[in-house]
């Protein structure tokens, strides 16, 4: 899952993956420098020689452009040339991952996880990626289970991100109260944020509460991020209110906007119990 400026820019590519967004935020992790007197400084001592990790870094910047560029075997080049400058280097592993998962490689991406992982244990970055990659593959337990190690590290600045992902996946595995639950945290940190909205949205309407839906999917559907999916949502919500004024209003954007989209083929054959 994404960092909000991310999510802000593309909630399209948001609603079906976070990769991009996670790749952008890892680079700039690794571009942090560690704080006076941190057990990130004391092992500087036993890191790569500065000039190695910044030919790595600067390799993993191009590997993140090329997965942002819809190239993942590019990016799969830029990584292992990351990784033959730094064999140690964590966050190459981790990038490596999220361009297996966009190649749908489920097996490849959780070895490159695991093996960031080992490079540095308890990484909550690395436990939400791994957790994102779990859900997925629709292995909903250990998915929490990896999103609840993240949120539970000390100083982890990134929980919006990860309660958005574990709610994604209890919407995904129906567990429609703990997504809910765990959305609306989300939202009281991001409420600007139209994933969570979206989401929240999409819950509220499975558990049948239209009107509850209808206020969150009227915030990104008036806003400048809104797609497909999301007015295709906010139509049946309308639907479900009665309120025909605004499901014209809206069935007239997706028309407009996305005449060739899957939504739009639904909307002309009336099937709004997809």
């Amino acid at each position: 899952m994404v960092s909000r400026h991310m999510a802000h820019r593309s909630l399209g590519s948001w609603l079906l993956t976070p990769l991009l967004a996670a790749a952008l935020a890892l680079l700039q992790a690794c571009a942090s420098a560690p704080a006076p007197g941190s057990d990130a400084e004391a092992l500087a001592a036993t890191a790569p020689s500065t000039d190695a990790r910044h030919r790595a870094h600067i390799r993993l910047e191009l590997a993140a452009n090329y997965l942002q560029m819809g190239k993942p075997e590019v990016a799969l080049e830029e990584t292992a040339q990351a990784l033959a400058a730094d064999p140690g280097y964590s966050e190459a592993y981790q990038l490596r991952g999220l361009v297996y998962m966009a190649l749908q490689d489920w097996t490849k991406a959780q070895t490159n996880l695991q093996r960031a992982l080992e490079l540095k244990p308890a990484d909550p970055d690395v436990l939400h990626n791994l957790g994102w990659l779990h859900c997925q593959r629709k292995d909903y337990d250990s998915a929490d289970a990896l999103f609840q190690r993240a949120l539970a590290t000390p100083g982890y600045a990134s929980r919006v991100k990860t309660w958005t992902a574990q709610g994604v996946c209890h919407e995904r595995a129906g567990r429609f109260p703990q997504a809910r639950e765990t959305l609306l945290h989300a939202y009281e940190f991001d409420a600007a944020n139209p994933v969570v909205g979206f989401h929240l949205a999409s819950v509220m309407f499975a558990q049948g509460d239209a009107k509850g839906a209808q206020f969150y999917i009227r915030r990104v559907n008036n806003g400048e991020f809104s797609n497909a999916a999301s007015l295709w949502l906010g139509i049946k919500v309308e639907r479900a209110l009665k309120d025909a004024d605004a499901m014209r209003q809206l069935a007239e954007q997706l028309n407009r906007r996305y005449p060739d989209s899957r939504e739009a083929m639904a909307l002309v054959q009336g099937a709004f119990d997809e």
